[in-house]
């Protein structure tokens, strides 16, 4: 019996230290994001570190022990990207403004400008170490024996003559840049000198001021800026007060509302691309579904007839594309629809006389997205139809030849309804997935061709997701993370209310 205490209370220590110890990590971590200003993922791991602990070191939340995970991967992999995207849609979240207001001011604070005397400067080895060197001519400074190594500041004595051991090349000078700009020299009138050139250390001065009001004040030209919180950027002001209009950069986050949103409808140059790709995306989900599984459902009836011969064989080179990666099926596509080279165009070159330019005309490069996706699809649709097929049962169309229906009669009076019912939930699926379908378009047309006339980069052939990747990673004005972030929160939503309409539309149907 005292065994038996004794290992319980052995194995119930070693829990609660395990316990303890992953509760001091957790501590540790949440402690480090808050430092580094990551506040929400600070918030989210003390949130689920916080119940997780609960959970295993509580013997009455026992069953949650079984829940917790599966709630703590949709929280933290869908609901918290959910989240984050919806937050950064209401700020200017961007390229050029991507800092705190306390992260940029800082950096405008270490910018310096020159001012003061040059010196040429040398490195003289001594032993192990080096010795700093500064001349301007008649006047030599020399410094006590250092090492390389961090920020470090170095006492300068006057001298009559520089060392006689050789000085070291340029480059040893250029291997050592990184260590000789951090490098603070001191001169005995205790002016400071940094290194400001493979040759020289010249005087530093710091390029703005701080009041305590939180004007910065430009030391060289006399210019004052304050925060702009409507922009995120420190902005010149004139002596009434009033906006100059130059901006410095880098800006700061900051939130603006509901501009990102009024942004896609009021302005033309998004407006007018927003609302034609999105017409086109959902074009181009809802052919891809029919064609996808209109020859997915027809060549699963051909390979399940029973007077064909060599059934095998067939369904086996009609699953293949499903068994080649995409983007490889999409990079093999981009060679032979190549408008020059490609195998297609020598095609219909020969056969027709004709040679469609792809991926410059906007119809046809919607047309080759279409046949690829097409091709890319049927396979997994033929696949499930040919499953559904075999659940049918042969009764009915013994009834049917009984009554003197034929093939066609059979294929759209019992095949196509007893098959529709339960391939419409993947409908919708491949819907919603053909929806946000970026790899086709980002490997195969890029979006291209490029409209005219737009604020920011949109193509012809651009999905509401791929157009969205563009303004974040591609705007040519600055990558705009709060725009793209906007239209990405209505992509969701869009998409959303399209899946509940035909859910709603189906069950009616089929009730």
């Amino acid at each position: 019996m005292d065994v038996v205490k004794k290992s319980f209370w052995q194995s119930d220590a070693l829990r609660w230290l395990s316990i303890a110890a992953l509760g001091l990590l957790s501590g540790y971590l949440v402690v480090l994001m808050y430092a580094q200003g990551e506040y929400l993922f600070a918030i989210l791991t003390l949130v689920l570190c916080s119940v997780g602990l609960y959970i295993f070191a509580n013997r009455r939340a026992y069953a949650w022990r079984y829940v917790y995970p599966g709630l703590a991967g949709m929280g933290l992999f869908v609901l918290f990207p959910l989240i984050a995207t919806i937050a950064i849609a209401f700020t200017n979240y961007s390229s050029t403004n991507q800092l705190t207001f306390e992260r940029a001011q800082q950096v405008l604070m270490d910018r310096t400008y020159q001012a003061g005397k040059a010196l040429n400067f040398g490195l003289y080895p001594q032993q192990d170490k080096w010795r700093l060197a500064l001349s301007d001519g008649d006047q030599h400074y020399i410094s006590e024996p250092f090492t390389f190594g961090g920020e470090q500041t170095l006492e300068m004595h006057a001298t009559g003559a520089l060392p006689e051991s050789e000085r070291a090349t340029l480059r040893v000078i250029t291997q050592n840049r990184q260590a000789l700009g951090a490098i603070t020299a001191v001169l005995p009138d205790e002016s400071k000198l940094v290194m400001s050139s493979l040759r020289q250390f010249s005087g530093t001065r710091a390029l703005y001021t701080l009041a305590d009001d939180g004007t910065l004040t430009n030391n060289q030209s006399g210019v004052n800026y304050r925060p702009n919180d409507h922009i995120g950027f420190y902005e010149s002001v004139n002596d009434d007060g009033s906006w100059a209009g130059e901006q410095l950069s880098p800006g700061y986050t900051v939130t603006i509302g509901w501009d990102n949103f009024t942004r896609v409808f009021t302005d033309d140059g998004i407006q007018k691309p927003f609302f034609a790709i999105f017409v086109w995306t959902v074009v181009f989900s809802v052919l891809t579904v029919i064609l996808t599984v209109a020859v997915g459902m027809v060549l699963a009836c051909l390979v399940q007839w029973e007077s064909l011969k060599g059934k095998a064989i067939y369904r086996v080179l009609l699953i293949l594309p499903y068994a080649v990666p995409s983007f490889i099926s999409i990079l093999i596509f981009k060679g032979l629809f190549n408008q020059s080279f490609g195998e297609i165009n020598m095609m219909l070159n020969a056969l027709f006389g004709i040679n469609p330019a792809w991926f410059t005309d906007p119809n046809t490069a919607r047309a080759m997205l279409i046949i690829v996706n097409t091709w890319l699809g049927y396979p997994y649709m033929m696949i499930l139809c040919m499953g559904l097929l075999k659940a049918i049962p042969d009764d009915l169309y013994e009834a049917s030849a009984m009554d003197g229906a034929g093939p066609f009669q059979n294929f759209f009076r019992i095949t196509l309804p007893l098959l529709l019912k339960p391939l419409t939930p993947l409908m919708i699926a491949s819907f919603a997935f053909n929806f946000n379908n970026f790899v086709l378009i980002q490997l195969l047309t890029n979006g291209g061709p490029d409209r005219l006339g737009t604020t920011t980069p949109a193509g012809y052939t651009d999905l509401l997701v791929s157009y969205t990747y563009r303004i974040a990673f591609e705007g040519g004005g600055g990558q705009d993370f709060g725009l793209a972030a906007a239209i990405a929160t209505l992509i969701f939503l869009l998409v959303g209310a399209l899946a509940i309409v035909n859910l709603k539309a189906t069950r009616m149907k089929f009730d």
